[in-house]
């Protein structure tokens, strides 16, 4: 089980809830900072959160919390010299130049996720990653740009976006090629992500 500061477990308790609206509950609100999205993306697979379903969260870390609560799966947080450290999140372990990363609006964290301070509307990703000699692996963004067609987006560390040139998109079993990072998928019924080569996969849009 992963440990917390009794303090910090008195926080979360309160702050890091589920929610479907907009607005926290009475007796949240004297603690809760943000209502932000969240996902995770895990080494072969998503973990939670797809579609960036709203949290509560006054940091980083709570956000993951909160992701842990909805979700049900277990994350282990491990003291470090530079703060509380995420060295697993479901079945992987960080390992090496391999292990968990997070961003806030597409760009990393510079210090300990429960020292990142989140508000309205941000969107948390916490994500498997290995990491080189120029950081770590993209991250993808899906937008959609008009209907039934979507662009697609590298987020590199530092959240600066550019046109992901060998993304597909994937809709109702269909992979599609996201030319110079758009394309239209035509009528469908689904949920449409993307994926590319050495990067992590996208958000679902509809």
């Amino acid at each position: 089980m992963f440990r917390h500061p009794l303090a910090f477990l008195a926080a979360l308790g309160a702050a890091a809830v589920l929610i479907s609206a907009g607005v926290a509950p009475a007796a949240h609100r004297a603690t809760v900072a943000a209502v932000v999205h969240v996902r995770v993306e895990g080494k072969t697979t998503t973990i939670f959160g797809a579609t960036e379903p709203r949290a509560l969260a006054n940091t980083a870390l709570d956000a993951l919390e909160a992701a842990s609560l909805g979700g049900e799966f277990y994350y282990h947080v491990t003291q470090s010299s530079f703060g509380p450290y995420v060295d697993q999140i479901g079945r992987y372990p960080a390992s090496g130049s391999s292990g968990w990363a997070f961003k806030v609006d597409g760009a990393v964290g510079q210090v300990s996720a429960d020292k990142v301070q989140v508000h309205a509307g941000d969107a948390v990703l916490w994500y498997w990653a290995t990491f080189g000699a120029n950081g770590g692996p993209p991250t993808l963004e899906v937008k959609r740009s008009k209907q039934d067609c979507y662009q697609v987006f590298e987020q590199d560390d530092a959240g600066k976006e550019t046109p992901a040139t060998h993304a597909l998109l994937h809709v109702d079993k269909r992979a599609i090629k996201a030319v110079v990072g758009q394309n239209c998928v035509g009528p469908h019924r689904g949920l449409v992500r993307a994926t590319e080569p050495g990067a992590v996969r996208s958000n679902a849009v509809a």
